[in-house]
């Protein structure tokens, strides 16, 4: 049997695939030019590859140091996320019968229609009286806002799960803990795996929470120390993009790395 060609999805596929690649192309013939390369041709590939960019952007942001600060941030995010969050959601998902844990779901649901800067000066006040404006604090503050989507993912998948299997543990003589450590949360994996990723990659990014929560140059994050090639009148383009690759680059390893795990997670989920 012959195979048609869908024409109209595959110039759809090229167009989309052009808006997504002629961004990247910018950044990188940029973070390779010199200023008076970019100055005269935007599009053009750069004379010869300028690697001193990127020697320049990672003095003067100090990069090392503040990609060691979002690692470590990043990492204890998606860790602990992933531990509390997914206990408090079993909690409420198997007791939603009950009036007191139905209405804290749509309590920490209704969270996510908050905007952040309402709440975002009284949040700035109230870690500093606690001396919370420092990393750990930002940690802690990047799982709470995460409760609300989270909440809202793990019930769902959590309600799915037949609860044969937690009862039948329990006749084995599993306790509570036995059941969501043993049972539950090896069944949590392809959820996990999208929590994981979205929460990675919003604590690697942000740049509001870190802006008003720390203040010592020695413990700013990578989105912050991009600031210092905006000037007041003009911006170094060349060094910003080379510096923006190089922030980027841990984050595209990452998902390449993953990949087989967000795709199982899909699947998963919707066989689920």
């Amino acid at each position: 049997m012959e195979k048609r060609t869908n024409w109209l999805m595959t110039i759809l596929l090229i167009i989309g695939s052009l808006f997504v690649l002629f961004p990247g192309y910018l950044v990188i013939t940029i973070a390779m030019k010199t200023p008076e390369e970019t100055a005269n041709s935007l599009l053009a590939l750069p004379g010869s590859l300028n690697f001193e960019n990127f020697k320049t952007a990672i003095q003067m942001t100090n990069f090392f140091q503040a990609f060691k600060n979002s690692a470590v941030i990043t990492v204890s995010v998606v860790v602990l996320t992933l531990l509390t969050n997914s206990m408090v959601a079993y909690a409420i998902a198997r007791n939603m019968y009950k009036k007191t844990y139905k209405f804290l779901y749509y309590y920490f649901v209704s969270a996510m229609f908050v905007p952040f800067p309402i709440i975002m000066l009284p949040i700035v006040k109230q870690t500093s009286s606690m001396g919370l404006d420092n990393p750990t604090g930002l940690v802690f503050l990047y799982i709470v806002y995460g409760l609300s989507f989270n909440i809202f993912v793990y019930v769902g998948y959590l309600r799915s799960i037949p609860k044969d299997l937690e009862e039948a543990a329990i006749i084995d003589g599993a306790s509570t803990w036995g059941v969501f450590w043993k049972v539950i949360f090896p069944l949590l994996a392809p959820i996990n795996a999208t929590v994981g990723i979205l929460t990675c990659l919003w604590a690697w990014n942000d740049f509001m929470l870190p802006l008003i929560m720390l203040s010592d140059p020695n413990q700013m994050t990578l989105p912050l120390v991009q600031y210092v090639f905006q000037g007041q009148f003009s911006t170094d383009y060349n060094l910003a993009f080379s510096s923006y690759l190089m922030a980027l680059l841990p984050m595209v390893i990452v998902y390449l790395l993953a990949q087989k795990w967000i795709i199982n997670g899909i699947t998963q989920g919707a066989v689920k």
